[in-house]
């Protein structure tokens, strides 16, 4: 497919990394967003999803003649759905294309009188934008009537607080509800920096399009994950383990370089396909890297990592950023910070707070810590792979944050199952006993998700029994070294460590349940 010959607004199926092919169209990119250098590329919007991509030419096939090959090959309710997405777009295309033909043919007075009025009840932030200040006033109402999500999203405020500074108070929001620094609000790239340390830096743009407007169809053209300009800045990436991999292949989507290593070194293989670099070593990612990421799995992993043979401090240099990702004890975040910067590295803590699934989606959420100028350093990284950020201040605050955030997810889910089991001794419907809370307070995706895995005995990890248990452990020695109780948490964490007992270490954390069974 070398010399395919695209256009914008040509439907195709792209390949994206590891994901089968998936029907999209050709779009202009915007304008602020560097095209990859080296093979040739076509900027990519995608149906059914939320994802724009530079997408290699040799990875793309037109739409129509491989359509029956396709959908032979792929049959997932997200794909078909894409699929659904697409014939529905060309349904409008060609309602629209024969609406045009007949209002050719309509009286010359009533089309004179059509263009005279503005185009009405606009539906996406783009659209608002091509409206002058007179129409922005008059159709706000009806905007956030069709809109209901949109009116209390932080960049649809941005938009209206610019507008409002120029053409006077008709369109005016108050200033109370802004979540974002206003501070480079004329710049292209609109960087999101939080008002204060702890205020989140929202990844994504979400408008709610009316029914007629296609299921892909963004809110202008800085919305949604494409938008991002990926770092200048060479990436690298120690660990490719359940939330490794999917930040690796969310880097590399989104047009970072990316340069990777991993103790069993067949993992690597598929980025590298993907277009990363393979280091051999931890010193070598780091000498060759300006910011190398690390994701492993408990503090004696973190260690090994940049104290061990051919490891991380071996290659640090002053100037090289460090970003330990690792859940970990704040003990260890500081012993690797002190080391990192003895030798003129900068650091910074970053775990993330999601499971693999949100990994790979790019949802995760993540609380940094340390030098504050790493963390800006790494904002087009951080929005690649996650929704929300926060910088938590020194050194050491990230790690015990993460920690609570776990204590109290582990306790949740021992708690769930212990309900799960009474409800079964006594009698009662384990699945009616699961509908009743989803349909109250306490209704959730972790909830309904993790009851279900239990309900089918479904128990593949997407966040590891052991790693929570470890957690756990960790959140309970923070509270000993303050002198602050954590009854909830210790009990939590001896039913966990009744399920490592029971060989379930490696499944997910939903198969506590089997410690009450057993």
């Amino acid at each position: 497919m070398a010399n395919l010959h695209l256009r914008i607004g040509d439907l195709v199926w792209g390949k994206l990394g590891r994901y089968p092919p998936w029907p999209g169209k050709v779009v202009s990119p915007p304008k602020d967003l560097k095209k990859p250098s080296g093979k040739k590329c076509f900027f990519v919007k995608f149906f059914g999803t939320e994802d724009h991509a530079w997408i290699k030419v040799e990875q793309l096939k037109p739409y129509h003649p491989h359509k029956e090959e396709m959908i032979k090959i792929n049959k997932g309710k997200r794909f078909q759905q894409a699929v659904d997405a697409v014939e529905e777009f060309l349904k409008k295309a060609k309602g629209k294309e024969q609406a045009s033909h007949n209002g050719s043919s309509e009286d010359k007075s009533k089309s004179s009188t059509a263009d005279g009025k503005k185009r009405k009840n606009p539906t996406t932030v783009k659209a608002l934008l091509e409206e002058d200040k007179k129409d922005l006033a008059s159709h706000k109402q009806t905007f956030f009537e069709k809109n209901k999500k949109v009116k209390d999203d932080p960049y649809f405020q941005h938009f209206l607080l610019s507008q409002t500074e120029k053409s006077g108070p008709g369109i005016s929001q108050p200033r109370s509800t802004m979540r974002m620094s206003l501070e480079n609000s004329n710049s292209k790239e609109r960087s999101l920096q939080p008002c204060s340390s702890l205020e989140p830096i929202s990844k994504r743009l979400k408008i709610i399009e009316e029914a007629a407007s296609t299921s892909i169809q963004a809110a202008d053209s800085t919305a949604v994950n494409g938008s991002i300009t990926p770092t200048d800045k060479r990436i690298g990436f120690l660990g490719l383990g359940h939330m490794g991999s999917g930040i690796v292949s969310n880097l590399l989507k989104m047009g970072h370089v990316v340069t990777v290593w991993n103790r069993t070194a067949e993992k690597c293989d598929l980025f590298i396909q993907e277009g990363a670099r393979l280091g051999r070593t931890p010193a070598e990612v780091v000498s060759m890297c300006d910011i190398t990421f690390s994701c492993v799995s408990d503090p004696r992993a973190a260690k090994d990592l940049v104290l061990g043979p051919s490891g991380v401090l071996q290659g640090i240099r002053p100037g090289k950023c460090y970003v330990e990702m690792s859940t970990v004890d704040p003990e260890t975040i500081a012993e690797l910070s002190q080391v990192i910067t003895s030798r003129g590295g900068r650091f910074l803590e970053a775990p993330v707070s999601g499971s693999q699934q949100l990994s790979n989606d790019g949802m995760l959420v993540i609380l940094a810590a340390g030098d504050r100028t790493v963390y800006e350093d790494c904002s087009s990284c951080f929005q690649a792979i996650g929704k929300t950020s926060f910088f938590l201040g020194e050194a050491g605050n990230a790690a015990k944050m993460m920690l609570i955030l776990s204590m109290v997810q582990g306790s949740f889910m021992a708690t769930i199952a212990e309900g799960l089991t009474l409800a079964q001794v006594t009698g009662q419907s384990q699945q009616t006993f699961l509908d009743i809370l989803c349909q109250g307070q306490m209704a959730s995706t972790f909830l309904d998700q993790k009851c279900q895995n239990i309900l089918q005995g479904n128990f593949r990890p997407d966040y590891y029994l052991k790693h929570i248990q470890k957690d756990l452990r960790l959140a309970i020695s923070v509270g000993d070294s303050v002198n602050h109780p954590t009854p909830m948490a210790a009990a939590a964490n001896e039913v966990y460590k009744r399920a490592k007992a029971l060989d379930q270490s490696d499944n997910d954390m939903s198969a506590v349940y089997r410690a009450y069974i057993h």
